[in-house]
């Protein structure tokens, strides 16, 4: 079997507060998608010694064969480093998104994410290799969380103080502002490459979190009305 590929607001830096509106805001998230991660590795090494670790825990075409490994993939891992590396970037930068906004909707983000950008990988790739001359070969299959990363990445970079800020100095056309996320999408994403990682699953994510991070969809309002995300 070919070794899977290894995959895979405006926010408010105050101490972590909570109110009827919006719910407990904690950056405990983080540790909780920390621990899932460590839980998720370990039972992986005992499917592993049975020979079913890729039915759960790895994504592969087709989708619906084991439909479960949308998720279930986000949270795996190939190897040790694979998950410290992981686990480090979303310290970095998840705890900020983690503060500003509620743990259920943390906890969804880094799954839908996770999961959109391991799709995709799986998905674009098989499109593109059917394309006479560009050089793609298929995914096997995908595991890991760094498109929920790139995701929060993205994120945090379209929705702090300082570029809400420059937008609202400077009358920036929509056209252009699509072409700097997609250029900032691919400079993240090459300065990744390496061989056994899904690129497109990063460039996903970080696309993906962009988005939403413009769109300011983890934003949670205030016991006042205010929107109390920013950095």
């Amino acid at each position: 079997m070919a070794r899977p590929s290894t995959s895979q607001s405006t926010i408010d830096l105050r101490p972590d507060s909570g109110s009827e509106e919006s719910g407990p805001r904690s950056s405990s998230a983080v540790l909780e998608v920390l621990a899932v991660f460590v839980l998720v590795f370990v039972v992986q090494g005992l499917t592993a010694l049975v020979g079913v670790m890729g039915t759960f825990f790895v994504l592969r075409p087709p989708l619906v064969a084991d439909p479960w490994t949308i998720v279930t993939s986000v949270y795996a891992h190939d190897g040790l480093g694979h998950l410290v590396s992981n686990g480090l970037a979303l310290i970095v930068f998840g705890w900020p998104v983690a503060r500003a906004t509620t743990r259920a909707r943390f906890h969804a983000f880094v799954a839908v994410t996770g999961a959109t950008a391991g799709t995709a990988q799986i998905v674009l790739t098989r499109l593109l290799a059917s394309v006479p001359l560009i050089p793609v070969a298929p995914s096997p299959g995908v595991l890991g969380a760094s498109g929920a990363v790139f995701a929060l990445l993205g994120y945090l970079l379209a929705s702090n103080r300082l570029s809400s800020g420059l937008g609202s100095l400077v009358d920036v056309p929509p056209w252009l502002s699509a072409l700097v996320v997609v250029g900032l999408a691919v400079a993240v994403t090459v300065a990744t490459a390496s061989p056994s990682v899904a690129l497109l699953a990063h460039f996903v994510g970080f696309l993906v979190g962009a988005v939403a991070g413009r769109a300011r969809i983890l934003a949670v309002g205030s016991s006042d009305g205010s929107d109390a995300t920013r950095i």
